[in-house]
């Protein structure tokens, strides 16, 4: 049996199509945290079965939808994340395998429409697909991992992702991601200048830029290495101003 698994907050404009992707497994959950949009009735439109939980991190919240699952396999997906025909074929001949704790697909995202196929964006090789008892999520607030056991396997297809359709969609990730980001900086104890964010956001426009060929992105290229930049500048500077309001 291969199980789904979605968290959601206000993703009306995506849950319906991403679902639709993931019509072939036997079962799909979503977990929703809260959503004031109609994320709820059209997932509950198109056939899942939806648990609200508050949340508690992208971790966490995904761990929550882990212990709902009743699959032997999962397949974990985010909402602005589509399976082409094709990979899901591929995903349902991997699961028989016997041997195997997971597969790493390699994902595809477009920015402002625009598939990156530069800027460290691809390959971008995620382990999405494991076996329930082989596998969990990290407790990070952000960038949340999937801790494997056993050999992980690769699998050829594509996995097609859209998470930034406008310019305010980046701003909106800038912001909420270097909130979490900060969050953790803060947890390690790390200590963080102000210096440490301006050298840090340099370095990521022209790791993005230059030496991840985003210029080859064209003008995408460029406003994602900006993007690239604010993220990580904000998130240090968040940290530090946490830091010295503690002091």
């Amino acid at each position: 049996m291969l199980s789904a698994i979605i968290i959601t907050r206000n993703e009306a404009a995506n849950v319906g199509a991403c679902l639709e992707s993931v019509a072939f497994c036997d079962e799909r959950i979503v977990v929703d945290s809260g959503s004031d949009d109609d994320t709820v009735e059209i997932a509950l439109a198109a056939g899942a079965t939806v648990v609200t939980h508050p949340w508690a991190g992208f971790g966490a919240q995904k761990n929550f939808a882990l212990s709902r699952v009743r699959g032997d396999w999962v397949l974990s997906i985010d909402a602005d994340e589509r399976v082409s025909k094709p990979l899901a074929a591929e995903i349902l001949s991997a699961i028989r395998a016997p041997s195997t704790g997971g597969y790493e697909i390699a994902r595809l995202s477009t920015f402002l429409g625009r598939p990156m196929r530069h800027s460290g964006w691809f390959p971008d090789y995620v382990l999405r697909l494991f076996r329930r008892e082989k596998a969990r999520f990290s407790d990070d607030l952000v960038h949340e991992r999937i801790i494997c056991e056993g050999p992980v396997g690769r699998l050829s297809g594509v996995l097609d992702h859209h998470p930034v359709l406008r310019l305010e969609d980046a701003l909106r990730r800038v912001d909420s991601y270097s909130t979490a980001g900060a969050a953790m900086l803060a947890a390690s104890q790390r200590r963080v200048s102000f210096s440490t964010g301006i050298t840090h956001g340099v370095w990521s426009f022209l790791r993005a830029y230059i030496m991840r060929l985003g210029f080859l992105d064209g003008r995408e290229g460029f406003l994602l290495a900006v993007a690239n930049a604010e993220g990580t500048y904000y998130r240090y500077m968040k940290a530090w101003l946490a830091g010295r309001r503690r002091e």
